[in-house]
């Protein structure tokens, strides 16, 4: 029998890859690589951290402590590991990883070398013996949230997407996870997209498994902002959506982000969905906004027992993601 992990379970390390100067973010390198050097601390001091990188010696020396980080150098086209890293899997009491294709969602963006790392990486053995299962199918890690209990949710718009392996149909996309990832349901959200976003919706951006009978999900109150509509058909599905056991989810609100635009005017998609669960600590993204606040609250309240770890991310969502986008955690 197959399950996927959900986030919040003990974790063996979490990948990174690093910005460098053959990729979008080179316009500005020094204001790029900061908010990664944060984040890879921030995970750091309780569990190992696998930086893909470039040079390892010029990104090593700039932190002040190496403890638990690894630099490894494989070649990148971007950041989003979220994406293209391993989704690990756990079978007969084992840990798997599976390796998807990545095709830079739905052949937006050039994505060769990203969909190489995870063999790479395996093969220099950072993994040691943890078996590696490649797949012909394209499959995001953002795209997808597991329960840890046979439980998908995801968005109808990412997944069924005619830019993704031809467009398959909810029970065809509905095999395809039973049989690699042991999902016994899928939850499809039909509804919800962030402006400035090139996922095609993933569901971390939107709505987020906290545990078994509780999501957290990205709530807009202004009648007057374009993402009005959508969100609030989003909710009423989510009211519908029922746990395994047939109760109600436990639905908690996270604020919709104060609006965020770059210098040609253009909405950027800043959402506190976007946070990580490690071992020991919650790390989420802030935007230098007064919701930021409002945000704090709310992620204290459904992770009373983890550290709160805020790491400022507007320079994340200039190139279209945020912070759970940029890291990939591998399960024990």
């Amino acid at each position: 029998m197959r399950r996927m992990p959900a986030e919040w379970e003990r974790q063996r390390a979490v990948l990174m890859a690093f910005p460098h100067e053959k990729t979008d973010w080179s316009r500005d390198m020094e204001g790029a690589l900061s908010p990664f050097i944060r984040i890879a601390q921030a995970i750091a001091y309780s569990q190992a951290v696998y930086i893909i990188c470039d040079d390892k010696e010029a990104i090593s020396e700039r932190f002040c402590s190496t403890n638990n980080l690894s630099f490894i150098e494989i070649p990148t086209n971007d950041t989003w590991i979220r994406d293209y890293g391993y989704i690990s899997i756990e079978e007969d009491g084992e840990t798997k990883l599976l390796d998807f294709s990545f095709d830079g969602w739905g052949g937006k963006f050039d994505a060769q070398l990203d969909n190489a790392v995870n063999s790479t990486l395996h093969q220099k053995g950072y993994l040691g013996i943890t078996p590696l299962e490649s797949i012909e199918y394209v499959l995001e890690g953002g795209s997808i949230e597991s329960d840890g209990a046979g439980t998908i949710l995801t968005t109808t718009n990412c997944l069924c997407n005619p830019n993704r392996n031809g467009g398959k149909s909810k029970s065809e996309v509905e095999d395809i996870l039973a049989q690699r990832l042991g999902a016994t349901r899928v939850l499809w959200l039909d509804y919800g997209y962030l402006a400035g976003d090139d996922t095609d919706s993933h569901i971390d951006t939107l709505a987020r498994f906290v545990d078994a009978r509780t999501i957290t999900y990205v709530q807009c109150l202004d009648s007057r902002d374009e993402h009005y509509q959508a969100l609030q058909q989003m909710h009423i599905q989510l009211k519908r959506f029922r746990t395994k056991e047939g109760k109600p989810y436990r639905l908690i609100p996270l604020p919709m982000c104060e609006a965020i635009y770059d210098a040609k005017g253009y909405r950027l998609p800043a959402t506190y969905a976007n946070f990580l669960i490690t071992n020991k600590a919650l790390v989420y993204p802030t935007y230098g906004v007064k919701t930021d606040d409002q945000a704090k609250i709310v992620l204290q309240s459904l992770f009373p027992e983890k550290e709160l770890i805020p790491i400022r991310c507007n320079k994340l969502i200039e190139e279209g993601g945020s912070l759970h986008c940029s890291t990939m955690q591998v399960a024990y």
